[in-house]
């Protein structure tokens, strides 16, 4: 029996400032609101704009990068797949989310969308060693050793 297909991708805006919140763990979730707009022509040549709006969540290293670097209005590519919940409300009334849960995410535009400086975030970043960069790693070799 074959196995099915769950797969999303979406680019489009965001419509708020990311939320992050942390597990007990110290994994990050971060949660936003992405516009898709589609553009077609109706039958007497005029355009008729459609916006959605698709919940989507970002978890771990992803969610730490998402609630970094996204803000409201950011361009992003996001891939991902669907999950459809179900929970009784506090009024006992039965309600139904449905959530694209990302995997892969890529930032568009430039630098005048403000997505080269990062956000404050409300834990600390872990130090990280820089790796050095491919030119300083073949410094480190004299030219007989090259095996080309």
């Amino acid at each position: 029996m074959a196995r099915g297909i769950n797969k999303v991708i979406l680019v489009g805006n965001l419509g708020n400032d990311p939320e992050v919140k942390y597990t007990q763990g110290g994994m990050a979730i971060t949660r936003c609101s992405l516009a898709t707009t589609s553009v077609r022509k109706d039958r007497d040549g005029n355009q008729q704009e459609r916006t959605e709006w698709h919940r989507v969540v970002f978890f771990g290293k992803l969610g730490e990068i998402a609630g970094e670097y996204l803000k409201k209005g950011s361009s992003v590519y996001v891939e991902g797949s669907i999950r459809y919940d179900k929970f009784t409300g506090q009024d006992g009334i039965e309600k139904y989310t449905t959530d694209i849960i990302a995997n892969e995410m890529q930032m568009l535009g430039g630098r005048g969308d403000g997505q080269s400086a990062p956000r404050q975030q409300e834990r600390p970043q872990r130090q990280q060693q820089a790796a050095p960069s491919a030119s300083q790693a073949m410094d480190d070799f004299a030219d007989d050793e090259i095996p080309f």
